[in-house]
């Protein structure tokens, strides 16, 4: 079983995408934004190499208008070294990717425009995956899309409009119950007359279920399972419910709980895609809480990310993980982890953590950078959200500017 995130990082430096507005779009920026977006995906997949991930989303947004005439760049030719150097990360280290097309990817819409930009859409996400030279076991994972006043109707024109995509295409979509419309029940009809894998998403069928009714996410899973073809591996979503939210919303981090409950029940053999805000950093505690006797040191190194955001938060926490990791033994992952799960949603309460930080630079910041800092102590009193948010964007550029890996790698500017 794999665990994995989707698309975004906190704390990988060199890892954010860029998009580009069709009043810029030239040929010369266009291959600016591909090659910055081809080395963060580059970094991001040798940050989960490294971390053990083998279970990565690609974003979307990798090829800026890849699915439109507009980018008329022949950008999988110019890039094919970039495209085949990690192509190669991704089969030595037998990483399994995936992608997932937008809210406008919609190929059971009335409208047949937006059904052919919706193919053409889908023919783009493909060839990504194509020119990464992964197997058919890596996915293109879909919506079934809109009711549009009939949602019977609706189903059948999916069903219809399958027919005609690309064999390839066809090889690597599956179909994914959602939040609003179509229930697992109806996503399961729609595989049986059309062969396409189902992914199960346990908060979708939490906030629309089927009509059978509660049904345990085992009986659900069990009947996905059999949607898979026997050589490929089956692949669920997993999130859980923002209770200060609408329905449907997820939460900040992966809450191990309930995630231990879930997991300690999964009958089935199946890759877990974490569907969560803080990505990378959920599918690191979750694959740390399942490792049994985790070493202290694994720990250590996930402390020395959390360490000045827990600072921040509530001090004596900070005290007390310290202690913790004096102990001499292992297996302390689930009670670190709790402590700092306890700070998740709480404000920031003092300067301890931007003090910290700033001891990194105070012996090498210019002067005005030095009464920058000391300006904004000052007004912290009067605005303390306000100044700790101008603080700490001050503290990550002055991280970039003194090229502090510790820092850009720790959670502190992002979570």
């Amino acid at each position: 079983m794999e665990i994995g995130y989707a698309c975004l990082t906190i704390g990988v430096d060199n890892s954010n995408f860029k998009n580009i507005t069709k009043k810029n779009l030239t040929k010369e920026n266009l291959r600016i934004i591909i090659k910055h977006n081809l080395r963060s995906l580059e970094n991001i997949i040798v940050y989960n190499v490294k971390n053990n991930i083998r279970m990565y989303r690609i974003t979307s947004d990798l090829i800026p208008f890849g699915s439109s005439e507009l980018n008329n760049l022949d950008w999988e030719k110019e890039f094919k070294e970039e495209f085949d150097y990690i192509a190669s990360i991704i089969e030595k280290n037998k990483i399994r990717v995936s992608m997932h097309p937008g809210q406008y990817c919609v190929i059971n819409s009335p409208d047949e425009d937006v059904v052919k930009r919706s193919f053409d859409d889908l023919r783009y996400h493909n060839k990504i995956l194509d020119l990464l030279k992964v197997d058919y076991n890596c996915k293109i994972v879909l919506h079934v899309g809109g009711a549009y006043g009939d949602k019977k109707e609706a189903i059948e024109r999916f069903i219809l409009n399958y027919q005609k995509l690309d064999k390839n295409i066809k090889k690597r979509l599956i179909i994914e119950n959602d939040d609003k419309i179509f229930n697992i029940e109806d996503v399961l009809y729609i595989s049986k007359e059309t062969n396409i894998p189902v992914v199960y998403d346990n908060l979708h069928n939490y906030v629309n279920p089927s009509n059978k009714g509660v049904m345990s996410d085992n009986f659900w899973l069990k009947k996905a399972l059999k949607t898979w073809p026997s050589n490929q591996k089956m692949k669920t979503h997993y999130s859980q419910q923002d209770t200060s939210k609408n329905k449907g919303a997820h939460t900040k981090t992966i809450f191990l709980k309930p995630f231990l409950k879930y997991f300690n029940e999964l009958d089935v053999d199946a890759d877990i895609m974490l569907e969560v805000k803080d990505k990378n950093v959920s599918c690191i505690k979750c694959k740390n809480i399942i490792i049994k006797n985790i070493e202290k040191s694994a720990l250590e190194k996930e402390w020395s990310k959390y360490k000045y955001y827990i600072l921040e938060r509530n001090q004596n926490d900070y005290k007390k993980i310290r202690e913790l990791l004096k102990e001499e033994k292992n297996n302390l992952a689930l009670e670190f982890y709790e402590i700092i799960e306890k700070n998740i949603n709480k404000e920031v309460s003092s300067l301890n953590g931007v003090e910290h930080v700033w001891g990194y630079f105070k012996k090498v910041a210019d002067n005005r950078e030095k009464n920058f800092y000391l300006k904004k102590i000052k007004e912290f009193e009067q605005n303390k959200a306000k100044t700790i948010t101008s603080l700490k964007t001050f503290l990550y550029k002055l991280a970039n500017k003194y090229k502090n890996k510790y820092l850009l790698e720790s959670y502190f500017f992002d979570l």
